[in-house]
């Protein structure tokens, strides 16, 4: 069995377009043809496809707790541990230089269900989730789903009668196949402020809101 048909075997779906399977895992830094429009629709495939088995598999959950569950499911760190499931280190191209970093894996997990959703649509690719994240899918726990530190902090804050808190971004570092942010979550009515960094801008919230957090009185 050569390393594409294990990889294929792992993920559950059998490319039509080997072309597809290519180009999911080549990174931005190892040239031309690279994953990122991949990247960008397999990322709306894979939360689609997550949101569809939840919304099945926990009938009278409320939608405030399926969001959260979702959440948990396609964040970076559940994505890197799919790829290491996937042993996709082992079937990235990335430029010398560039570390190896849970992003760059995450990504590449994203574009994968990109290209099976372009390879075979939408039922594949759900097939594909299925077949994956079968293990974090049968963890979850509907009781223990806890919420993102911007939906706590801005919740607190509206129970407190106070303004929501402002995100600023502060600084950009590294090239676009590299980037990361930092940025500010203020809550001026409290004069409290924090930065929080990450390698998106949602993620550099959310470390923001978290710092904010911890400063606050209880």
């Amino acid at each position: 069995m050569s390393r594409r048909e294990a990889l294929e075997k792992q993920l559950g779906h059998r490319f039509n377009n080997a072309a597809l399977l290519e180009q999911a895992l080549t990174h931005r830094s190892a040239g031309a043809g690279d994953n990122e429009r991949l990247e960008f629709l397999g990322d709306g495939v894979l939360g689609c496809a997550v949101a569809e088995e939840l919304y099945a598999r926990f009938p009278r959950l409320a939608e405030g707790r399926l969001t959260r569950m979702r959440a948990r499911l396609v964040r970076e760190e559940a994505l890197a541990e799919v790829a290491g499931q996937l042993h996709l280190q082992q079937h990235l191209k990335i430029g010398q230089k560039h570390p190896l970093t849970p992003s760059v894996l995450a990504d590449a997990v994203e574009a994968l269900f990109g290209a099976v959703f372009l390879d075979a649509g939408y039922a594949a690719a759900r097939e594909a989730m299925l077949h994956t994240f079968g293990p974090l899918l049968a963890s979850l726990d509907p009781s223990d789903v806890e919420k993102d530190a911007k939906t706590r902090l801005q919740e607190l804050m509206h129970a407190r009668g106070r303004k929501l808190p402002e995100y600023r971004v502060v600084a950009t570092h590294g090239a676009p196949h590299q980037r990361s942010f930092e940025v500010e979550c203020a809550l001026p009515e409290l004069g409290l402020a924090a930065v929080g960094a990450g390698t998106s801008l949602q993620r550099a919230e959310q470390q923001a809101a978290k710092n904010v957090l911890e400063k606050l009185p209880r």
